[in-house]
């Protein structure tokens, strides 16, 4: 039973805090939604516009709406990339990869790493023409994992068994419900390989990387940001400044002046870096620096 508790245990804080703040959080977005409804990102004479990549890629509805809302945007000159995420799912990061590219063709787009930029969220950043890195940063991560629980045993302690109907022998590839088949396991490596082959060769494209030698610079290693440029994975360890600076530059504009996102954005990032911050103390081990 000991084994039951340590994992739902941090289940239940999750939900505990939303029970407990759940209505408070309606109650204030509601008269964020009143009162900033009408408020808008856009403003008038701003020619430079922050977007931001942070937490889990999970859903990449929103981050690609604004990618192609500021590239069709023809006031915005240039785009500043501002990450902060460990990374996510496979296809979504490959969709922000792709729409900031698109978006780079068209003007200029600089990253820069506030905290993390590994895995996923790299692989979303990498098409930046320039990328910037705070000197404390993660980066790279460059590689992929598929996990899978075998609760076959705590299943038999509780009784619990399955039926199943299939068609196709690998149609259960990736079950909890037992240990993996030979032929399962391998088709799964498969999978990861390919996948993994995927992000390599496009790493190896947009930072002009030698595929060859992606045991030095992939291999899911994890750099801060002096290794990662010793590497080319990023171009510049600086501070936002710096990021800002460099886009600054790249967009030509003579009297920069930064696209402010509305107060209902604001509570939105907010509410989401807090529900973050509560999943990664739930369940994640933290790496602090004081």
């Amino acid at each position: 039973m000991q084994f039951l508790k340590n994992i739902f245990a941090p289940i239940g804080a999750v939900l505990g805090f939303i029970n407990k703040y759940f209505k408070s959080l309606i109650f204030l977005l509601i008269l964020f939604l009143i009162f900033a409804g009408g408020e808008s990102a856009q403003q008038k004479g701003a020619n430079l516009a922050q977007l931001s990549l942070s937490g889990a890629i999970m859903d990449d509805s929103e981050i690609l709406e604004k990618i192609e809302t500021l590239k069709k945007d023809e006031a915005i000159k240039g785009v500043l990339l501002l990450i902060d995420s460990p990374g996510g799912a496979l296809s979504p990061s490959v969709e922000i990869s792709l729409a900031i590219k698109s978006l780079n063709s068209r003007k200029p787009v600089v990253a820069y790493a506030k905290g993390t930029m590994a895995s996923g969220s790299y692989l979303g950043g990498v098409w930046a023409s320039k990328i910037y890195a705070n000197p404390g940063s993660f980066i790279g991560s460059i590689g992929v994992i598929m996990q899978g629980l075998d609760v076959s045993e705590a299943a038999a302690k509780l009784g619990f068994s399955e039926q199943i109907v299939k068609a196709g022998e690998l149609k259960e590839a990736g079950t909890m419900m037992r240990k993996w088949s030979d032929a399962e396991r391998a088709s799964l490596q498969a999978l990861v390989d390919e996948s993994y082959e995927l992000f390599t060769r496009e790493v190896a494209q947009a930072r002009s990387l030698d595929l060859r030698k992606r045991d030095t610079w992939a291999n899911a290693r994890v750099f801060l940001a002096s290794g990662a440029k010793g590497v080319g994975l990023i171009d510049e360890v600086g501070s936002l400044e710096d990021a800002k600076s460099a886009l600054i530059k790249a967009s030509g504009v003579a009297d920069p002046i930064w696209q402010e996102p509305s107060a209902y954005e604001k509570m939105m990032d907010k509410l989401a870096n807090k529900s973050e911050s509560l999943v990664r103390g739930a369940f994640g081990a933290k790496l602090m620096a004081y």
